[in-house]
This record gives C-alpha cells, structure tokens and sequence, in this order.
C-alpha cells in the first residue's frame, strides 16, 4: 500500500477524533465528573473508537468472508482502511494523554500504544498481517463496555441496574472477545511460524505477550471490584488499561 494513503487515512482518523473530543467537550457533563472533565471527554472519545471498530471489524470479515482463510495476505480495502484508522486514534490518544495527564498514571497505556502502532503500521505499510489486526480489533466489542462501564461510574450511576448489567457483558464479552481472541491470536501466530519473517513473528509474539498480561491483569482487576468486593466503586478511579487494542491496545 502506498505511504502517502495510509497517512492521509490516519491522519484523518487523528483529526476525526480530535473532533469528537472537541464535540464531546460541548455537551453537557455530569455533575460528577467535571472535577475530571479531561477524563470524561478522553473516554467519551475512547468509546466512540471502540463502537465504530468493533462493529467495523465483525463487517470486514462479513464483506470479505475470504479473508478469514489467509490472515497474511488477503484483505480489503475495506480492512486496510480499517486498521489505517485506529492507528489514528492510538496516535491521537496516545498525544492526548502525554499533554493532558501525568506520566506515572499513563505509562501502562503509552506502553500499549505504541506496541498497537507498532504492529498495526507494520501490517499496512506491508499489505501484510491485514486481517490478524482485524481479528485483535474485534476486541473492541468488549471495549464498548468496558468504556461505558467507567462513564456509568464517572457520572455516579454505579449502584443501578445499568451498572449491574454493564458489569455481567463486559465480563461476558471480555472473556469471549479478550482473552480468546488474544488465545486464537496466539495459537494462530505459532501454527503459522513458518510462513512468517522472524521480524514480524519476533514483533507479533512480543505484542501478543504484552497484551495478555495486561489483559489478565485488567481481568483481574474487574472480578475483584464488580463481584469479589462489597464496595461501592467510586467514580474517581484512575482511568484502566484499555487493551487493542489496546486489544490496544488493544491490541
């Protein structure tokens, strides 16, 4: 794929996003998180991403159904644009936090950032490994609640039924989309060890490492404060590892 495509394409997607954070800021905001109003609007923004993607990636493979045959070397332009417009978002978010917020509260998600960019620009600057980054976008199903998860406690609605529900599918989804996506991911990676250059194996096997530590981690982190403890959650919380894609995340 041409160089000056994919960066008009992520260009766009930054500058798309930045509109959405710009929107966003326009609306009204709960009471309760505008000591916070940065958080809010960044996640409001993250939530976008991840419900446009997410129902994207399930598209591109319903378009495309052959693609899901060859990961390495089949895709559309469809996808290719896909994946070209999260890189966007990653670049986007990743500068959003580096001048908005502390080092120390955002080091965990600039660390999955860069590794999703990393990988992901590796695919379209290839034409390669397109489809195995729509597959680790599908992740952005669970992304959806997990983003809605935290405007729910950020605007202090977390002892209704929503938040309880919200808790049930985001776990739910976590499990399927997460952390089997990340499992089939893996398997796949070390099935096809043979047909791929040791520079993109060496960058997918670390990435895919990366993601399902943090990925577990966060797991944990949901069990022990939506079912393991009797605490009311607070809507202060540092913002969480969002995985993409992070799965980046996250990726």
């Amino acid at each position: 794929m041409e160089l000056n495509s994919v960066l008009l394409t992520a260009g766009g997607s930054i500058g798309f996003f930045k509109l959405v954070n710009c929107g966003v800021s326009k609306l009204p905001i709960p009471e309760t998180a505008c000591r916070n109003a940065w958080k809010w609007r960044n996640i409001c923004t993250s939530f976008t991403h991840s419900l446009i993607t997410g129902i994207w990636a399930v598209l591109c493979f319903f378009v495309h159904p052959q693609m899901a045959e060859d990961l390495i070397g089949t895709h559309s332009v469809f996808s290719h644009t896909l994946v070209s417009v999260s890189i966007g978002y990653f670049i986007y978010d990743f500068l959003d936090m580096v001048l908005n917020q502390k080092m120390i509260l955002s080091w965990e998600l600039l660390f999955h950032h860069t590794v999703v960019i990393s990988c992901f620009g590796i695919a379209v600057l290839t034409g390669r490994y397109v489809g195995f980054a729509v597959v680790a976008l599908l992740v952005e199903i669970n992304s959806v609640f997990l983003h809605l998860r935290q405007i729910i406690r950020m605007a202090n609605l977390a002892e209704g039924n929503l938040y309880r529900i919200n808790s049930m599918v985001n776990l739910g989804t976590y499990v399927v989309f997460r952390i089997n996506t990340l499992a089939w991911m893996t398997r796949w990676l070390v099935l096809n060890r043979d047909n791929i250059p040791l520079f993109s194996y060496t960058a997918g096997s670390v990435g895919l490492a990366i993601m399902t530590a943090m990925n577990i981690v966060l797991f944990y982190r949901l069990l022990r404060s939506d079912f393991l403890k009797s605490s009311t959650p607070t809507p202060t919380d540092c913002k969480e590892s969002r995985g993409q894609g992070e799965g980046k995340k996250e990726t």
